[in-house]
Formats: structure tokens, C-alpha cells, sequence
């Protein structure tokens, strides 16, 4: 099989990289600076392994490439703001034999949050959903870092909405034959990915202000709380944090690398790189959708989604914003609620 990585960025360069480094053909997707630097340097992946170079195909789209092979595997790893246009792009590219991509090729989309592979089903008839645990960093263009080891990542993997086949079970052996990603095949990837969407919800307090600190872990824990009554009340199963942490071990563990250094979680990388947009609609995005579906308040997935979006707007620095600022909104956030709810009652 021949691995597309749709945006290899951070996580996407790191699953290529690791991929090409056992042997897969792989093509790299990218724009901009990035492109321009992975076809004239390769990609460039730092680990705690060492530093490898891999000159890879890169393409800004699949006109490049011409008819897809029906033996390609694509990998959407762009942003989920940034999901629509990549459908768009690739689901009607011809497939050799006839056919396009989204009416025959498999799509794995190892993403944040749960929205892109909604997404990708309205578009693509064969989807398999992937629970990302790999940290990695978008050093400079061609440039990846990824901290952890002694494996790079694991990936949950599984058809979407639920099930398994041999297709995904084929994908999860080349991933770990790399050696360096773990690849469980489940048929409930979404319940391991709505548990890594309660981990994410920190990401847009990391990007505004910091998550270091007791005021800091404490909100996190007032703003995860909310997400877990809103997934509570919408039924949604989620593993438990006993649960990931099982599985993970001591599997994935950062270690510091020179010369790569981590900075911060993938929405505080779009802020650092004044990108213009961020992921929080579909992280605490998705929570305040939960909670006004199922009737639950959610004050603080709501300011920080809003703030997110500001920062992101405005170009603004990451963590620029004081913590103690930060507590101070949210405590006006809960209590504007509580006072609307009591108004109302």
C-alpha cells in the first residue's frame, strides 16, 4: 500500500516519516513553505532515536499525481478547520480501474476532536477514525520533531462509526511495523477518541494563558468536568482516564530532545505560527454543541473556544494571557449562568 499523508504537518510528517523509514512508499502533502523545503530538502524528522532525512514525493494536490492507485491508503492529518477543502480536493481525484477516491479508497483521519470524520463520511464511503496520542511539533518548514519513546505514538484505529475489517487491520501491521507506533484496531474508536477530546479541551487554555500552575489545573479540571457532563447526559461512552492510562504505560513518554525543542500541543503551535485560525471550534467547540443539544451549561468550554478564536484572529502570542485573568473570566462565565438560570426559574 502506498500512505498519502494529507497535511503533513506535525503528527501527519511524523506518521510519514515513520512509515518511509520502514520501508512504505509514502507521499508527503503540503503548501506553502512547507512544500516548498520537504521537495527541496526532504522531510526532516527529529526523535529521540536520532535525526532522519527522507526525500519523499510532495504534492500540493493529487493533480500532481495523476489517477490514484487503488492501493493507496489516504491519511487526513490536516486541522479539522481545514477538512472541508482537503474532501473537496481529493474525494473526486480518478482511481485507476475507475472510480474516484472517496467512492473507493480508504481514508484515515488522524485528527483532534470528532468532527472531521462526520465530515469525511458525507463525502468519502469508506472512513476509519484514529485516536492521535503523538506529541510532535512543526519545528520550521520540512522540519518535524516528536518527543516521545521509546514508541513515537500510539493510534487507535478502527472503522467509523464503529467495526473493524482486514483493511484497517492491514494498516495498523505496516504502522507497527515501523517499530515506533503502536496501532491497537478497536471497534469503538470513538470512545477512545471523545476520551482524548476531554484531554484536548486543555489545548485552548495552553494556548491563551498557560496549563502550569495550581490555579491553571485547577480550571482544567472545572473545564474537563463540563465536558464529562455533557457527554454523560448525551451518552456518550468515553474510556476512562484509569483505562488510558493502562494502555499507554510508560509507552509514550517525552524526553528532551536538542535542538527540538516542545513548545506547546497543536493549538498553541497555531497560535506561535500565527496561522489565522485554530482548532477550538471543534474541541471546546464541541462540548458547548453537546451541551446545548442536551441541555447542559458549558461557561467555560464556551469562553475558552471564544478566546481561542480571538487570539487566533488577532494574531496574538501564545499564552500571553495572565492566568489569573483567565480564572477571573471564567469565574464571571459561571456566574453570569447561574445568574441567567436563577433569573429564568
Amino acid at each position: 500500500m502506498r500512505y498519502i499523508i494529507i497535511g503533513a504537518g506535525a503528527v501527519g510528517g511524523a506518521i510519514g516519516g515513520r512509515l518511509a523509514g520502514a520501508g512504505h512508499e509514502v507521499v508527503l502533502v503540503a503548501r506553502g513553505a512547507h512544500l516548498a523545503a520537504l521537495r527541496e530538502d526532504g522531510l526532516r524528522l527529529t526523535v529521540p532515536d536520532g535525526r532522519h532525512s527522507y526525500r519523499l514525493p510532495a504534492v500540493e494536490g493529487p493533480d500532481e499525481l495523476g489517477a490514484l492507485r487503488a492501493d493507496d491508503v489516504l491519511v487526513l492529518a490536516v486541522k479539522t478547520q481545514d477538512t472541508a477543502a482537503a474532501l473537496a480536493a481529493w474525494g473526486p481525484a480518478p482511481v485507476t480501474g475507475g472510480g474516484t477516491a472517496a467512492e473507493r479508497l480508504p481514508l484515515l483521519c488522524a485528527q483532534n476532536g470528532v468532527e472531521g470524520q462526520r465530515l469525511a463520511l458525507r463525502v468519502f464511503r469508506h472512513v476509519y477514525g484514529v485516536c492521535v496520542w503523538l506529541p510532535a511539533t512543526f519545528v520550521e518548514p520540512g522540519r518535524i520533531s516528536a518527543v516521545c519513546a521509546p514508541l513515537t505514538g500510539i493510534l487507535h484505529l478502527g472503522r467509523y462509526p464503529h467495526g473493524t475489517d482486514e483493511t484497517v487491520r492491514r494498516i495498523a501491521a505496516d504502522l507497527e511495523k515501523t517499530r515506533f507506533l503502536e496501532a491497537p484496531v478497536v471497534p469503538d474508536v470513538t470512545r477512545w477518541q471523545y476520551a482524548k477530546l476531554l484531554s484536548n479541551l486543555a489545548n485552548a487554555l495552553e494556548a491563551v494563558s498557560s496549563v502550569a500552575g495550581d490555579r491553571a489545573g485547577e480550571l482544567y479540571r472545572r473545564v474537563r468536568a463540563e465536558g464529562e457532563a455533557v457527554l454523560d447526559a448525551a451518552g456518550i461512552a468515553y474510556a476512562s482516564a484509569e483505562e488510558q492510562r493502562e494502555t499507554r504505560g510508560h509507552k509514550v513518554d517525552p524526553v528532551p530532545l536538542d535542538g527540538a525543542p516542545r513548545g506547546g500541543g497543536s493549538s498553541w503551535q497555531s497560535l506561535t505560527r500565527g496561522t489565522g485560525t485554530i482548532e477550538a471550534d471543534h474541541l471546546n467547540g464541541e462540548i458547548a454543541l453537546l451541551g446545548r443539544l442536551h441541555g447542559v451549561p458549558t461557561p467555560l468550554n464556551e469562553l475558552l473556544q471564544r478566546l481561542a478564536n480571538t487570539f487566533a484572529r488577532e494574531h496574538r502570542a501564545a499564552g500571553s494571557m495572565p492566568v489569573e485573568e483567565l480564572v477571573r473570566l471564567a469565574d464571571e462565565a459561571v456566574a453570569f449562568v447561574q445568574e441567567s438560570s436563577a433569573a429564568s426559574s
